[in-house]
């Protein structure tokens, strides 16, 4: 009897987490079994000890074509408010939300809800074949699965607006030229690159997570509150063992060998 394969694969390896999405003869389209999954996955990660960054790719030729459309159409009347709500909204605030850094890499194309999940990440590298649409428009539809929070605060409303509106394809080099991805390395180094700065991440101190945390806060703060949220995390992280031995470090002129704590 045939077995289904898994819509997620789950690698662990020093700290890192590397979670796969499967589903390769649908250019890992996202259904809500996939979706549910990684989030089930993802509170996993966020409440493990053991793990300290996080690498979200795809399997096959692509990141994630976005929505599964042919599942939608399978499924009769589709629930648009429900399967947001319940399935790709806790998703993405739960990657937000989590205190470790989540580190996508993205090959081939990474298109509508896809291309959200990618921007939902802290950092983002990309294979030089790797391809972003916001192709919401295209049928209609509007950005969602956090697209239109993170497209204006990285790039600029005028640029979302032209990036949404249009729904036009920006080649890996164009993402990087306007500040969608971090780094664009040849295909085959992709995965190589993605695995060596997560395992630097997942080497760091503490206060990766505090910066995760007052950088999310300064999206809505004034400075007054800004510089509020720094002195109490500031505080936090002043007190935590990894800063002890990143002073300690420091002073006997060695490498520090923090413990994520």
């Amino acid at each position: 009897m045939a077995t289904t394969a898994s819509p997620l694969l789950v690698q662990q390896d020093a700290g890192v987490m590397t979670l796969t999405l499967n589903r390769p003869e649908r250019l890992n389209a996202l259904t809500p079994a996939l979706l549910d999954e990684l989030l089930a996955t993802l509170i996993e990660a966020r409440d493990s000890d053991s793990i300290r960054a996080l690498v979200l790719t795809g399997a096959g030729r692509g990141f994630s074509a976005g929505a599964d459309l042919r599942d939608a159409s399978h499924t009769g009347k589709l629930d648009v408010r429900a399967r947001l709500r319940n399935h790709y909204a806790p998703v993405i605030t739960t990657m937000r939300t989590m205190e470790k850094p989540v580190l996508a890499a993205v090959n081939g194309v990474a298109a509508g809800a896809g291309m959200s999940l990618a921007l939902a990440c802290d950092l983002r590298v990309a294979a030089r074949s790797a391809r972003f649409i916001q192709a919401f428009v295209r049928i209609g539809l509007v950005p969602d699965a956090g697209s239109t929070f993170f497209l204006p605060r990285l790039v600029g409303m005028a640029r979302a607006a032209e990036i949404a509106m249009l729904g036009d394809e920006l080649s890996a080099e164009d993402a990087q030229a306007v500040g969608l991805v971090n780094r664009v390395v040849p295909d085959d180094d992709l995965p190589a690159v993605a695995a060596e700065l997560a395992a630097r991440l997942a080497r760091g101190p503490r206060s990766i997570g505090l910066i995760k945390r007052v950088l999310n806060l300064s999206l809505t703060s004034d400075l007054a509150s800004q510089l509020q949220h720094e002195e109490d995390l500031q505080a936090l992280a002043a007190a935590s063992e990894d800063f002890a031995e990143g002073v300690t470090a420091f002073l006997e002129k060695r490498q520090a060998h923090f413990r994520g704590r």
